[in-house]
């Protein structure tokens, strides 16, 4: 049976990331636990959808840089709460994925979402960081064992360093598959640059990988007949 306080409180979680209200939040995630109400719910539909929101406020300049860390500094407690009750959404969701953000970048918040809506779903992730080289990703790309690569760049400035990534590592692995994404990317940047998936936002970037790493396990079995 529904419980009737899960809607007000998702809503209530997903405006305290909003408005930045750490404080506020803290409580609300105590409250949400107390009900014995589904943790994972709580980050999926109610802290996540109030950092997209913010991503939104971003874009139009309705939010700035200052506003984006506060949210972002709510949104990491109420994960902090959340994470030891978490439980993997698919159990049998496994790969090795490398993410970063681009040379010359550093905004991370959207690569630290995304990041974190993988570990949830059960991948194994490494983190690159910001400001990341191209020879580092590269070659940590090329000398590791990866199934996916993902590269993020919030500035159109910076974006095109997607464009000679891409194309060096199909060059030398071309069953290597590439997801990219940020505010000024497209899904037209991703069919010119040869990426094979493209995402909008954390939401859909979790979809993506999961069609992506589905054909390479469909590749590998049928390649083992």
């Amino acid at each position: 049976m529904l419980n009737s306080k899960e809607g007000p409180l998702l809503s209530s979680l997903k405006e305290s990331v909003i408005n930045f209200e750490t404080d506020k939040l803290v409580e609300l995630c105590r409250d949400y636990l107390e009900n014995g109400l589904d943790a994972n719910k709580a980050v999926f539909e109610g802290l996540i959808p109030g950092m997209l929101e913010v991503g939104r406020l971003y874009e139009e300049q309705v939010y700035f840089i200052p506003e984006m860390l506060m949210c972002a500094e709510t949104l990491y407690t109420g994960l902090e709460i959340f994470q030891p009750h978490m439980t993997s959404r698919l159990q049998n969701a496994k790969g090795n994925i490398l993410i970063g953000v681009i040379e010359g970048d550093v905004h991370d918040i959207g690569k630290n979402l995304v990041k974190m809506m993988f570990e949830i779903s059960g991948y194994n992730v490494t983190d690159l960081g910001r400001d990341v080289p191209t020879s580092v990703f590269v070659n940590t790309a090329l000398n590791e064992s990866y199934d996916l690569i993902c590269m993020s760049s919030m500035m159109s400035t910076t974006m095109y360093e997607m464009k000679g990534i891409i194309k060096k590592l199909k060059e030398k692995k071309p069953a290597l598959k590439v997801m990219i994404g940020g505010s000024p990317v497209s899904k037209l940047h991703a069919i010119r640059w040869r990426a094979d998936g493209y995402a909008s936002d954390a939401q859909k970037a979790l979809t993506i990988v999961q069609q992506l790493l589905n054909t390479v396990r469909f590749i590998q079995e049928e390649n083992r007949k």
